[in-house]
């Protein structure tokens, strides 16, 4: 044992207060090389007396005020569920809190996140959100846009599933400078991870009922690499017979998307284009504080809002819309099981918005952010008689 421990020691003293593991390459080896275990069906997440445990992820910009929220609201209405705060300092020039906060996620299985910001110049520390996709296998990224009734937004009734490759692409981050002034950027398509995102696609489409399933890509410019990614979900759909399939250019799906965004039902693509068309649709029914997203592998989950936008301009000006965020915080409660406190959650945020008309700012409203909370706050205490 003192043998061990004396190596141990001397490895350290060799690698120095200053070393930084170089995460983008040892994620993308872990990824494409070992990918981890299907987690077992029934494996149990942390729960402790009937509650669960939840890493939380303030980031930065609105994060920290809508993380209170997401917190008052499950602290007043007694939803089941601690947090474990970690906060990651944006500025940091090494990976210890990023580390911690990994290493957090796998401890409760389940984190909601805001936007980390990544203020660093040195070339080791690369994006705390993409490092953590990467180092979680979080393969794929799923947001429901469904539309409300009263508020304000250029089309109404849309319910579209977008379904989103979360770990390559063009986030491989393999870049390099080959010669001064001409930098190459790798974009890396692999069959296995387009293979269990078209299965995802296929099996979402079927559990909840969905008649289509969308390919977007750009396999006419990138014959290989989208066209691998096409060839991919072609094939899965031979799988889906009941599910009909086709596929669409990215340019020409963001135009059919403003003008006719009903003819979606479930899309499906790589990454960059998942991070487009997400934005492109939010727009279309509210804008960046309204839809959640759902980041899944196979051992852990991560629930944040769907555009990913830090919102820095309005921090601390209790203007920033907490529906997202309470959004994607129902979305947790689902995963974890709580059925009936995600359904009072969805049910308070539904008549807050389109029956009470209390909106924020960015609805053309007048209501402060905590005005908005207090009200669905209110709301599930009438549903559930502790009013």
């Amino acid at each position: 044992m003192f043998g061990i421990l004396s190596k141990m020691c001397t490895l350290i003293k060799k690698s120095g207060p200053q070393t930084i593991r170089q995460l983008s390459t040892v994620n993308f080896d872990i990824q494409q090389n070992r990918p981890q275990t299907p987690r077992p069906i029934g494996f149990s997440r942390a729960r402790y007396g009937g509650r669960n445990a939840v890493t939380m992820l303030p980031g930065g910009g609105i994060g920290p005020e809508l993380m209170s929220y997401v917190k008052r609201v499950f602290f007043e209405t007694g939803m089941p569920v601690d947090f474990e705060t970690v906060r990651i300092d944006p500025k940091s020039d090494n990976n210890d809190d990023l580390d911690y906060a990994i290493m957090s996620i796998r401890r409760n299985g389940v984190c909601i996140k805001g936007n980390i910001e990544t203020e660093s110049q040195s070339q080791a520390i690369i994006s705390r959100n993409v490092a953590i996709r990467n180092e979680l296998d979080l393969f794929v990224n799923a947001v429901h846009v469904q539309s409300y009734n009263n508020v304000p937004s250029h089309h109404k009734n849309v319910n579209i599933i977008v379904v989103r490759q979360n770990t390559e692409g063009e986030y491989a981050m393999l870049e390099h400078e080959s010669v001064p002034g001409v930098v190459e950027s790798l974009k890396v398509i692999t069959r296995d991870n387009s293979t269990r995102l078209a299965r995802y696609a296929f099996e979402l489409a079927k559990k909840n009922g969905r008649s289509k399933v969308t390919a977007i890509h750009k396999a006419n410019i990138m014959k290989l690499s989208d066209g691998l990614f096409l060839e991919t979900c072609i094939n899965m759909s031979s799988n889906y017979p009941d599910i009909d399939f086709d596929h669409m250019i990215i340019d020409n799906c963001c135009m059919q998307l403003v003008s006719d965004p009903h003819q979606f039902d479930v899309m499906v693509m790589p990454n960059l284009y998942g991070s487009i068309v997400s934005n492109v649709i939010c727009g279309l029914v509210g804008g960046a504080g309204m839809m959640s997203g759902k980041n899944y592998g196979d051992h852990y989950a991560v629930f944040e809002p769907g555009t990913r936008n830090t919102g820095s301009s309005i921090a601390g000006t209790n203007t920033a819309n907490p529906v997202a965020m309470l959004n994607a915080s129902a979305d947790m409660l689902e995963h974890l099981g709580h059925q009936v406190h995600c359904n009072n959650l969805r049910t308070a945020i539904c008549k807050t918005l389109n029956e009470d008309m209390l909106h924020t700012a960015d609805l053309n409203g007048t209501a402060k952010s905590s005005d908005v909370v207090q009200n669905i706050i209110k709301h599930i205490k009438t549903i559930t008689g502790t009013i």
